[in-house]
């Protein structure tokens, strides 16, 4: 008679959030969020053009990182702090998978062809890159972490929850 071998497995979060995080460029999946507004059904997304909060929100959430999905940097920034985050110096060594809010930039709706200031917010992934559903994309994309020196990050965020 054969004994059966138990089989241990251990989860590493770090490295399935990581590979979550990289593997979600090029998808589109968080390109349209509906809603009514005054009675009638709009994108408020905008086909992608303003949904960086919507990924990472959604990302931070699957992971249970987070509280709620947030539409907005500052809605998503409240909720990162409240769930103890903690806010660390911007540097080429953060730890890969910090949050990141890039300082507000003149943003182009051009859907709507109106101008608004926004921030930005996406992933720390190591070697100064970033992950982020940038509006000129309706997807995420890796990308220079300042990109090229054209954006600033304000403010960078860590869970110690995010070890493996």
């Amino acid at each position: 008679m054969s004994k059966s071998k138990e089989l241990l497995v251990k989860i590493l979060f770090k490295d399935t959030y990581l590979a979550i995080i990289k593997n979600a460029c090029g998808s589109v999946m968080w390109s349209n969020h509906y809603a009514l507004v005054n009675g009638k059904r709009e994108d408020i997304v905008h086909n992608g053009t303003t949904s960086c909060a919507f990924f990472v929100s959604s990302i931070l959430k699957i992971f249970d990182l987070i509280k709620e999905l947030h539409l907005t940097v500052k809605g998503t920034e409240k909720d990162l702090k409240e769930s103890g985050w903690q806010i660390i110096k911007v540097s080429s060594r953060m730890p890969i998978g910090s949050v990141v809010i890039w300082e507000k930039k003149l943003f182009i709706d051009r859907i709507l062809k109106k101008r608004e200031e926004h921030y930005h917010i996406g992933f720390y992934i190591g070697n100064e890159e970033a992950v982020s559903l940038w509006f000129y994309h309706n997807f995420p994309v890796i990308h220079h972490w300042t990109y090229n020196k054209s954006r600033k990050i304000i403010r960078a965020y860590w869970n110690k929850q995010i070890k493996n």
